[in-house]
């Protein structure tokens, strides 16, 4: 294992064809597609790796200027799929990871057959004409919560994110993903994020795209998932599940895991 696929945590399972890659998003790791794997690694191979500042990553490999932008992360992607040889894979990717996923299709879609999003943004705050689901108060309130009290944030987050009560087995699991990140690592990550506007890239993306999206999501409203649809360059399908929360494949597996797989393993007619 080179030190690139050791920093990130990457794992590779089964065999076959297409090369499936699962990329997490902000709060979470590799944990978080526990229920999709089972059902990929039967006739795919399936990459998972963990995002630079994740909980099991060494938070002394965390460069806080690299990770001020979502292109820092785009080509630790690249970097990946370049030492494990991958020259073509369906990629997979939760909130960040799916913008992480087309801004490094843009430079190198030959790598790329395909991209499913799951409740991808752009942008999160709201513009003229843009409804991203925040505005930029409630984000400065986020990001001083997470200053005075990560812990207490992390208690609060959590079920709004899941969109479930504290007892839940999704709500305890991302809290425990939460958790095992550094407070000030998570603080830069959720400021690069929330902070983020990527939607020039849009019209720059050739790779066909599966955008699906929660019926209901407290961090991305459903209009920006038909946002997504009318502005990418590339041939695009919607699909907005009857799911609630920004971590379907973690709240509701049994609606979102064959949606996934639908997506996935089948060129449906663009």
């Amino acid at each position: 294992m080179g030190i690139l696929q050791e920093a990130h945590n990457v794992r590779v399972l089964g065999s076959g064809n297409p090369t499936v890659v699962l990329a997490h998003g902000f709060g979470t790791d590799q944990s978080v597609w526990k229920h999709l794997v089972p059902h990929l690694v039967g006739d795919h191979r399936v990459v998972l790796y963990d995002n630079m500042g994740a909980g099991p990553t060494n938070p002394d490999y965390f460069d806080f200027e690299r990770y001020a932008t979502i292109e820092g992360y785009a080509y630790d992607l690249l970097a990946i799929l370049e030492e494990l040889r991958i020259t073509s894979c369906i990629f997979v990717g939760h909130s960040v990871s799916a913008i992480i996923g087309l801004l490094a299709s843009i430079s190198r879609p030959d790598l790329f057959s395909k991209i499913v999003t799951v409740s991808a943004s752009p942008r999160y705050l709201n513009d003229v004409d843009y409804f991203g689901g925040f505005e930029q108060g409630e984000l400065n309130q986020l990001f001083e919560a997470m200053k005075s009290n990560y812990k207490a944030w992390v208690s609060g987050f959590a079920p709004l994110a899941v969109g479930d009560d504290l007892n839940s087995v999704a709500v305890q699991e991302f809290s425990r993903t939460l958790f095992n990140i550094r407070p000030d690592i998570a603080l830069n990550v959720a400021q690069t994020i929330f902070m983020c506007d990527l939607r020039q890239y849009l019209g720059m993306v050739t790779v066909p795209c599966h955008i699906l999206q929660s019926s209901k999501d407290l961090a991305v409203p459903v209009v920006v998932s038909e946002y997504l649809h009318r502005h990418l360059r590339c041939m695009s399908i919607v699909e907005v599940m009857s799911s609630e929360g920004h971590l379907p494949q973690l709240s509701s597996p049994d609606i979102v895991i064959p949606v996934l797989l639908k997506h996935i393993k089948y060129d449906i007619a663009l």
